[in-house]
């Protein structure tokens, strides 16, 4: 860093997302990131748009916001567009910093670096040997709440019964519930806000809507909270989503069946591909995302995933010493899975 740098960053360790590399084609199963292109309608919405990107997109956000209200069945002052549900999760730490927050020790990895650039308390609330959350610690915890269900990288998924347990137990905190994965097997908590004014439901369109690149997200919450996060985008970048980005995730949510048949077809995978890792005597953790968090015995998850990147298979490995023998498995196509599943068995013949 410069001896420019604000010395109230002096503790921030930014995030690193999974590896984007440009040197070589790799079968790319490391950063969720869906194997389906676009809808049609979706590529022709951005096609017609980019003759108006002389404008500046709309800062109500109007259509998306009708749109997203009219799938999720709340009202559209319920409801908030930002760039990428990463951009929800620093508002909602902006929004909320007085009380601090608590979330898992093993999450997504933007919660502590979000609460550390806006000098917000956080304390690390560790998951169960099984890697389930501990709803009684966060039933009990004083701070704000972030959950990611089902969680990262794990995949695990708790029901709504104990997501509402944890929003209802305290009603002057804030419960923040991070469904990126929800479409792949879990239930959403969007049918809780209405009883539950303290509750902020946060999606994106990058996982199951195919649009990563696009980066769009969205918070559900109510009215009061929502006026709380436009107050902040407001005061951040009005603009915050593209023109194109706007057609294209109002376009996505009109074309739902194309996206509900490839999220079928994901989860249909992802079983597929678990048998397949449990019979060369993988863990397997049960997931309800669209990706596999697996391990084996008889190699370490780094050698794993070096030997995999050298046959040209991308999948995540994190360093964290918990979760240090594990790797993340994407589910991409399933030309792309028995890929993986060939090199996987290769490798595992190689080291006996």
């Amino acid at each position: 860093m410069s001896k420019f740098f604000s010395e109230r960053f002096s503790a921030l360790t930014p995030y690193t997302p999974g590896e984007q590399p440009r040197e070589k084609k790799y079968i790319k199963l490391n950063t969720n990131e869906s194997p389906f292109p676009p809808s049609e309608a979706v590529v022709e919405a951005i096609a017609n748009e980019a003759r108006s990107l002389n404008l500046y997109s709309d800062p109500t956000l109007k259509e998306l916001r009708e749109a997203l209200a009219a799938t999720y069945g709340v009202e559209p002052w319920n409801v908030i567009a930002t760039n990428g549900s990463d951009e929800a999760l620093n508002f909602i730490t902006m929004a909320y910093a007085d009380r601090g927050f608590a979330f898992p020790d093993i999450t997504y990895g933007f919660y502590p670096v979000f609460c550390t650039l806006n000098r917000v308390n956080y304390r690390e609330i560790a998951l169960k040997d099984d890697f389930s959350v501990d709803v009684e610690a966060f039933v009990s915890a004083p701070e704000n709440v972030i959950i990611a269900n089902p969680n990262a990288p794990t995949g695990i998924n708790l029901p709504l019964s104990d997501i509402e347990r944890i929003v209802s137990s305290k009603t002057d905190r804030i419960v923040v519930i991070d469904e990126a994965y929800v479409d792949f097997g879990g239930e959403s908590a969007v049918k809780l806000i209405g009883e539950h004014p303290n509750l902020i439901v946060v999606g994106t369109f990058s996982k199951s809507r195919s649009l990563a690149g696009g980066r769009l997200g969205f918070a559900i919450a109510a009215q009061e909270l929502i006026s709380d996060l436009d107050a902040v985008r407001f005061s951040t970048n009005p603009y915050n989503v593209n023109r194109l980005t706007l057609k294209a995730g109002a376009a996505a949510l009109a074309d739902a069946q194309y996206y509900k048949n490839n999220a079928a077809a994901i989860v249909e995978t992802r079983e597929y591909t678990a048998e397949k890792l449990k019979n060369m005597g993988f863990e397997v953790l049960p997931s309800k995302a669209n990706f596999l968090f697996v391990r084996s015995d008889k190699i370490a998850g780094g050698e794993l995933y070096r030997r995999l990147k050298d046959r040209g298979v991308l999948v995540r490995h994190f360093t964290l010493p918990r979760i240090a023998d594990y790797n993340r498995v994407t589910i991409g196509s399933r030309a792309e899975m028995e890929a993986f599943l060939t090199e996987t068995e290769d490798i595992l013949n190689e080291i006996r």
